[in-house]
Formats: structure tokens, C-alpha cells, sequence
């Protein structure tokens, strides 16, 4: 195994993984692994009955979902504050 890799196992609904990771990695697998079980738990306990199938795909569309909202809710103001000085700045060195 790559001294760079870590063998790690999740578990997530009723599936067990083992996995290879990259040891600087392990803690986001952790809390992806955490987040998941987390929302499946909710989703199964919400909607009884249902298939495997069912509570992944809900879970599944849930995080996407998260993060569509997280990529399209990032604050762009401060930064174009500071291009618009690094644009003075340039316009006034030229």
C-alpha cells in the first residue's frame, strides 16, 4: 500500500466500505461519512418502509441539493471590493 494511504472503513446505511485513502483526507471521508449517516438516518426514520434505493437516493439528492445552495451562496463582495482597488492601482501604475 502507498505509504500515503490510509485504510479506513465506513459505514453508511446498511453498507459497510472499506476504503484507501489519502491519510490528509481521512478526516473529510470521517465527515462526509458522518453527514451521510446523518441524513439517512433522517430519511428512514421519516419515510418508513421504503427501500434501500429509496433512502439513498433521497440522501443522496438532499447533499447535492446542500451543496448546489453552498456553491451558489458564496460571497463574492469582498472580493470584487478588492479587485476593483487592485484595478485603481494598476490603472494609477500605468
Amino acid at each position: 500500500m502507498n505509504e500515503n494511504l490510509q485504510k479506513i472503513t465506513l459505514h453508511i446505511g446498511t453498507l459497510t466500505l472499506p476504503m484507501s485513502v489519502k491519510r490528509e483526507e481521512e478526516s473529510f471521508y470521517r465527515e462526509a461519512e458522518r453527514l451521510i449517516r446523518e441524513r439517512y438516518t433522517y430519511y428512514t426514520t421519516k419515510y418508513p418502509n421504503q427501500k434501500t434505493e429509496m433512502y439513498f437516493t433521497m440522501t443522496a439528492l438532499d447533499i447535492a441539493v446542500q451543496a448546489q445552495r453552498t456553491k451558489h451562496s458564496v460571497d463574492l463582495e469582498p472580493v470584487a471590493g478588492r479587485l476593483e482597488l487592485l484595478l485603481k492601482e494598476i490603472e494609477k501604475a500605468l
